[in-house]
């Protein structure tokens, strides 16, 4: 991951909150009163979020004392404990929800990607991402994907060519769309086609396409089709495909599945903080 950015999108995200200042943390606490913030899991699943946790932190105060108690790609249970950051009361108070946020995100993403790879076991399928991520945390839905032992589909629009239906129509035919792109990429971009129809699998194998993507095709159409493809050529289905028939669909003999459930609506992984300050305890729950 990198760190220069992820330490511009803490910025980004802690200015959003604060503001000009958290007018309950200063307006209670001193500047010199010290505390601490037992994060812990309220669920099982994977852990993801560490680099959040440490570079958040220490973002509010160089001060903090971080121990984390899981790494990223962890299993978890309820009650475990993730991490324990000591510190400035008024910075742990301020950075708490913000971190949480992020890290409840990124360890549901990773927890999702998960549950897919257990469902493709004995399969040659791989599971990847698609571009349905929320917009300005990219890096880390995706970065959580590959926590989860998945794999990242392309990046955004920049390094790879996808020709989806509107392309095609736009330019004419599967033909002309690849022909076009192929006339004016390098030789380490990939074209990748969808296609819906026997006839579009045919015209995009004929045209050259490095990749071909079985759009909203069904678990009996793709093994029906996959013959068709020659061995260069890599398959990927996409469209409709849920945990529960994900396994149906990697039986196909298809080599990716690309999956927007990943990172598009997941539910936030439940984690808590308990807040320890002279020697009271209490659950946070902002």
């Amino acid at each position: 991951m990198n760190i220069i950015k992820l330490e511009e999108m803490l910025k980004q995200f802690f200015n959003e909150d604060i503001g000009d200042g958290d007018l309950s943390s200063e307006f209670i606490f001193s500047a010199e009163q010290q505390g601490s913030f037992s994060f812990y899991a309220k669920e099982s699943g994977i852990f993801c979020g560490a680099l959040i946790i440490e570079h958040g932190f220490l973002l509010l105060d160089r001060s903090m004392e971080i121990i984390l108690c899981k790494k990223d790609g962890d299993e978890v249970n309820t009650g475990d404990v993730l991490a324990v950051i000591q510190g400035p009361l008024q910075k742990l108070l301020i950075g708490e929800r913000v971190i949480l946020n992020v890290i409840q995100r990124m360890s549901a993403i990773a927890t999702a990607a998960n549950l897919a790879v257990h469902e493709t076991a004995g399969t040659n399928a791989k599971i990847c991402d698609t571009r349905k991520t929320m917009p300005g945390m990219r890096m880390l839905d995706k970065y959580a994907v590959r926590i989860g032992g998945a794999y990242n589909h392309r990046n955004g629009l920049y390094d790879a060519i996808m020709l989806k239906d509107n392309h095609i129509a736009f330019a004419g035919s599967i033909t002309k769309a690849v022909q076009a792109a192929r006339e004016k990429i390098g030789h380490t971009i990939k074209i990748e086609v969808e296609i819906e129809t026997k006839a579009q699998l045919v015209e995009a194998i004929t045209a050259g396409a490095d990749i071909i993507m079985f759009d909203n095709r069904s678990p009996e159409e793709i093994r029906e089709w996959l013959p068709a493809v020659p061995p260069h050529i890599a398959t990927e289905a996409s469209g409709g495909i849920t945990l529960q028939n994900l396994n149906t669909y990697a039986k196909t003999g298809i080599q990716w599945i690309s999956l927007e459930a990943l990172t598009h609506s997941v539910k936030a992984f439940d984690i808590s903080a308990l807040v320890q300050t002279k020697g009271a305890n209490s659950l946070v729950h902002h």
